[in-house]
């Protein structure tokens, strides 16, 4: 089953991430995702496939945009996911989806379980 890499080439983390999924010899598809927001929708299925309750868990909670927005105190998750929805530069990264399950690839050896 190919895996699927939600992936920013400007972060480390990110590009660490891929080299392990290449060295392993599997194939997945990569998704740019702050050239392509994702939807609402698909971001609720990652956190589902994460396992996240709480939206704010798949947030980079340090962004400056973060604080700019006032989500700190917002506790309607579908107006967090929106936000990531809007703004993609909110999102965790790297995300790794192997069929129904996904992960956070921090650390990058995360990958290591679907690989």
């Amino acid at each position: 089953m190919a895996l699927k890499i939600y992936h920013n080439p400007r972060c480390s983390k990110s590009r660490q991430t891929l080299k392990l999924i290449e060295e392993a010899g599997e194939l997945a598809e990569i998704i740019l995702y702050l050239n392509e927001p994702l939807s609402s929708a698909e971001i609720t299925e990652l956190l589902g496939k994460l396992g996240f309750a709480d939206a704010r868990a798949l947030m980079r909670t340090g962004e400056a945009l973060y604080k700019e927005l006032g989500l700190k105190t917002e506790a309607d998750q579908a107006a967090l996911i929106e936000a990531m929805s809007k703004h993609p530069k909110l999102i965790e990264r790297p995300i790794v989806v192997k069929g129904n399950a996904a992960i956070l690839g921090r650390p990058p050896e995360n990958v290591q379980k679907f690989l």
